[in-house]
């Protein structure tokens, strides 16, 4: 009975079911169902305009699904700068070589401290006086290692 249904719609049960999953996008989101329901209304209008047996309408749907879905991938890719971003996400310390600081306690036998922001870093370095500026030029672990300006 639903194939009876099915058949009779023709290319219009491609392009209905493109629709439905465009919409599906909406419940669902994530940037996929979308790709699958456009390689679906391009199969219904294939479909109308060549009068494509089941077999074949859906060896091109399977086609174009899977080339639309290669294609929004790599369109829905973030950049280069933001994965970069993304990648030093959890390593803060990353993000402060080659910028410069004010020294917050002096430099004392290789060690001392710097504040950035709210929260306050161990740094090793050449020995220094409290307020000195200093580069941060490496992280190793959880301390700064620092140098001249």
């Amino acid at each position: 009975m639903i194939a009876d249904a099915v058949v009779s719609l023709g290319a219009w049960a491609w392009i209905i079911l493109g629709i439905v999953l465009i919409g599906l996008e909406l419940l669902a989101p994530g940037v996929f169902f979308i790709w699958l329901g456009l390689a679906t209304i391009v199969t219904g209008l294939v479909d109308a305009t060549l009068g494509l047996s089941w077999q074949v309408a859906a060896l091109v749907f399977a086609v174009l699904s899977v080339a639309a879905v290669v294609l929004g991938r790599t369109l829905m890719r973030p950049s280069t700068q933001q994965d970069t971003q993304a990648n030093q996400l959890n390593q803060r310390g990353q993000s402060l070589v080659g910028k410069v600081f004010t020294l917050e306690t002096p430099i004392k036998d290789g060690e001392g401290r710097i504040r950035v922001g709210d929260s306050s870093w161990r740094v090793t370095g050449a020995d220094r006086f409290a307020g000195a500026k200093v580069r941060v030029v490496r992280v190793e672990g959880a301390t700064l290692v620092v140098d001249d300006p």
